[in-house]
C-alpha cells in the first residue's frame, strides 16, 4: 500500500461484523474460577479481531507517517529538537535501572540514587545554582515547582505578593504557570532591539510583584545584555528572578543563570541534554535554586550520609511531593549518560555549535525572508513574512505546509506572538552543514514556486494522507471519537 493511501482503523480491519466481534475465551479456562466475579466486566471488551501480521502491518504503516528526528530535519524554534544518542537509551535500559521497582526502598536503590545525586550536582554546576531537584516530570512541571517555591518563600516571610511579571515574548507556559499557582500576570514590553524594555520593567515593579519569569537568550534568540541590571532592579523590589530553561542549550557550559542573578531555574532535559521530546512525555524538568530557596524544595530529597544515600521526606517548609516516588528516573538517567559522554568541554562545544548553526542558517535565508531583528543571535532566530508587497498572499503557514511535501518538518510558525507572520527556527548543534544548506535551498525553491503559482502553493500539502485542513473549524469543532467507536 502506498504511503499516502488511507489506512483504516483496527475496528474497520476487524474480521467481526462492524468491528464488534467479541474475543472468544481461550484455553478452556473459566475466568470466573480464576478472577473474582466482582472484578469482571459483565461483557467482554469490544476489541477488534485481527491477526498478528495485520496488527503489525497496521502499526508499521502508521509509524511511517510519524515525522521524527530520526527521519528528517526538525527546525522547530524554541522546542530544540535535537538528536537523542542511542547509547543513552541503551544504558538507561540496563536491568539494574529499568527493572528497579519504585517500592524497592533506598537500601536496594543505592546505584540509582547515586546517579540521581550526581546529576543534580552536575546541573547545579552548569546552572550556577546551589541545589537541584530532579523530581519534576516536565519543563512546565518544573515551572510549576519553581513558582510554588517562590510563593512559599514570600509567604514564609509574611510578604503578601500576588503578581508575576512575564515578557511579551514569553513562552505560554509562563503566564499559565503563574495563574495555576494563584498569581496575576502583568506583561513587560520588549524594546526595539527585541529584549526586555528596562524602563517598562521598572515601571511595573512594586511591593506586589513576586517574580519576573525570563528566559535568556529570549524567545527571539537574543541574549538579554542588560540581564545584570534586570536582576538588580528585580531584587531591589524584593522580588525573585525565575529562569525559564527552554533556551539553556545556547549557553550551557558558557554562561550560568546563577551568575546572572537568577534565583530559581528549571532545566528542560529534552532541550539541552538530549532526552526524548514530545508526544506528551516522557519528560523531566529538574529545578535548581539558590541557598535561600533550598528549604522549599519538593520532597523527597536525596541525601548522602557517609557512603549511603537516603530519601528524606521530612522537610517542614517544603512545597510537598510533586510526583510519584522520585520523578521520571529513566529520563534523568539518559541525561546523565549524555553529560558523562560529552563532559564539560563537550557541553560547551555543543552550545557553541548550536549558535553557529543558527547563525549560518539565518545567513542563508535572510536575503529571502527578512529577520524580525537583524542582530547577531544565539541558538534560534525569527524571520517574518509580513511584507505583503514581497510575498503577496503566500504566508508563513503556506511555507510550513509546502515544507511537509518536501520532506522537512515545518519550523515554528506564528510565535512569538509579538512578530507577525513569524517563522521561528532552531537547527540545534546536531545538524550538519549539508542539511542546513539543503533546507535553505528548499525554502528558496518554495518561495520561487509560490511566486509563479501562488494558488497551488497555498493549498499544500499534497503528499500527505490528509490534505490541507480547515484549521479554524478543526479547532472549534474537533471530532474526538472515531465513528467505529461510538
Amino acid at each position: 500500500m502506498p504511503l499516502d493511501a488511507f489506512e483504516p482503523s483496527l475496528f474497520e480491519l476487524s474480521h467481526g461484523e462492524g468491528g464488534r466481534e467479541w474475543i472468544p475465551e481461550r484455553g478452556g479456562a473459566d475466568l470466573a474460577s480464576l478472577i473474582p466475579s466482582e472484578h469482571l466486566a459483565p461483557e467482554p471488551a469490544a476489541l477488534p479481531v485481527v491477526s498478528e501480521p495485520e496488527a503489525v502491518r497496521h502499526f508499521t504503516k502508521l509509524s511511517r507517517r510519524n515525522f521524527s528526528i530520526e527521519s528528517g530535519f526538525y527546525p522547530l524554534g524554541s522546542c530544540t529538537m535535537k538528536y537523542n544518542p542511542k547509547i543513552c537509551d541503551s544504558l538507561a535500559g540496563l536491568p539494574g535501572f529499568a527493572r528497579l521497582h519504585p517500592e524497592a526502598g533506598a537500601d536496594m536503590a543505592q546505584g540509582t540514587l547515586r546517579l540521581m545525586d550526581d546529576i543534580s550536582g552536575f546541573l547545579a554546576q552548569i546552572s550556577g545554582m546551589d541545589k537541584v531537584t530532579t523530581n519534576p516530570c516536565a519543563g512546565a512541571h518544573g515551572e510549576f515547582c519553581g513558582i510554588l517555591m517562590v510563593r512559599a518563600y514570600h509567604e514564609d516571610r509574611g510578604d503578601d505578593r500576588d503578581v508575576v511579571l512575564v515578557p511579551d515574548s514569553a513562552h505560554g507556559t509562563n503566564p499559565a504557570t503563574a495563574a495555576m499557582v494563584g498569581y496575576k500576570t502583568v506583561e513587560v514590553k520588549s524594546n526595539s532591539s527585541g529584549c526586555v524594555d528596562l524602563d517598562d520593567l521598572k515601571s511595573k515593579l512594586n511591593d506586589k510583584v513576586a517574580a519576573l519569569m525570563l528566559t535568556n537568550p529570549n524567545t527571539l534568540g537574543l541574549f538579554e545584555k542588560e540581564i545584570l541590571d534586570i536582576a538588580r532592579v528585580v531584587h531591589e523590589a524584593g522580588a525573585l528572578l525565575y529562569y525559564d530553561g527552554a533556551n539553556l542549550n545556547a549557553i550551557a557550559g558558557v554562561a550560568r543563570p546563577g551568575d546572572m542573578g537568577f534565583d530559581v531555574v528549571h532545566i528542560n532535559l529534552h532541550k539541552t541534554f538530549s532526552t526524548p521530546h514530545g508526544g506528551g512525555g516522557p519528560g523531566a524538568g529538574p529545578v535548581g535554586v539558590k541557598q535561600r530557596l533550598i528549604p522549599y524544595l519538593p520532597t523527597p530529597l536525596i541525601e548522602k550520609s557517609g557512603e549511603e544515600y537516603t530519601l528524606n521526606y521530612d522537610s517542614p517548609k517544603s512545597i510537598g511531593q510533586l510526583s510519584t516516588f522520585y520523578g521520571n528516573v529513566g529520563i534523568v538517567l539518559r541525561a546523565y549518560v549524555y553529560m558523562r559522554m560529552h563532559g564539560k568541554e563537550g557541553i560547551r562545544r555543543n552550545s557553541e555549535h548550536a549558535v553557529l548553526n543558527a547563525r549560518y542558517l539565518k545567513h542563508l535565508l535572510k536575503d529571502h525572508i527578512p529577520p524580525e531583528i537583524d542582530a547577531p543571535g544565539m541558538h534560534e532566530f525569527v524571520l517574518t513574512m509580513k511584507d505583503k508587497s514581497r510575498f503577496g498572499e503566500f504566508n508563513a503557514m503556506g511555507l510550513a505546509k509546502n515544507l511537509i511535501d518536501r520532506g522537512f518538518h515545518a519550523p515554528t510558525v506564528y510565535f512569538p506572538l509579538i512578530v507577525k507572520e513569524a517563522l521561528m527556527m532552531e537547527p540545534t548543534e546536531t545538524e550538519s552543514k549539508r542539511t542546513l544548506e539543503e533546507f535553505a535551498a528548499t525554502v528558496v525553491d518554495i518561495l520561487n514556486e509560490a511566486a509563479r503559482d501562488p494558488e497551488k502553493a497555498m493549498h499544500a500539502p499534497y503528499t500527505t494522507p490528509v490534505k490541507r485542513l480547515d484549521e479554524v473549524s478543526a479547532a472549534r469543532n474537533p471530532v474526538l471519537v472515531h465513528p467505529c467507536c461510538e
